[in-house]
């Protein structure tokens, strides 16, 4: 564990909070994908009811964060995100972790997520607990036009 990380979740659009993410997405994803979402697309998201964002930080160095959205009780992991120097460390893992506490706690029963085939993350979903569920060939395309398969996984937390 990194001494000194701290979790701060927000519920409704916060300035500071959205800046922060942006500022971790623009590091941690890779053009080459075109998996990065915009400031607007995030605060749109924001503005949905029963949507959170934790922030991952060292005193006031943002360095990773998870985006929730859920529907009764159900939820959806939208994006996670730690910075490149960050990997490694756990926070990742920490934040997932923590995104199903904060579920839970609100009463829901699954969290479902996709991701692109070939990210490194899937490891993390799969040792977590998540399930896979199905393969949507061809369903990102990367900014050089390539298509990536999408994975959706599932886990069900009433086990």
């Amino acid at each position: 564990m990194i001494p000194g990380l701290a979790l701060d979740i927000y519920e409704e659009a916060d300035r500071n909070a959205m800046s922060d993410a942006m500022d971790v997405m623009v590091a941690a994803f890779d053009p080459a994908f075109g998996e990065a979402w915009t400031l607007p697309q995030l605060a749109g998201v924001m503005m949905m009811p029963g949507t959170w964002l934790t922030i991952a930080h060292v005193d006031a160095t943002p360095f990773g964060f998870a985006l929730v959205r859920s529907v009764l009780d159900e939820c959806e992991l939208l994006l996670l995100a730690v910075a490149p120097l960050w990997r490694g460390r756990g926070v990742g893992e920490t934040l997932l972790r923590d995104s199903l506490v904060t579920a839970r706690r609100k009463g829901i029963i699954s969290m479902n997520l996709e991701v692109r085939a070939t990210n490194n993350a899937v490891r993390l979903y799969e040792k977590t607990g998540f399930e896979y569920v199905h393969r949507r060939p061809g369903y990102y395309r990367g900014n050089d036009g390539q298509l990536y398969d999408a994975l959706s996984f599932r886990l069900d937390m009433r086990m």
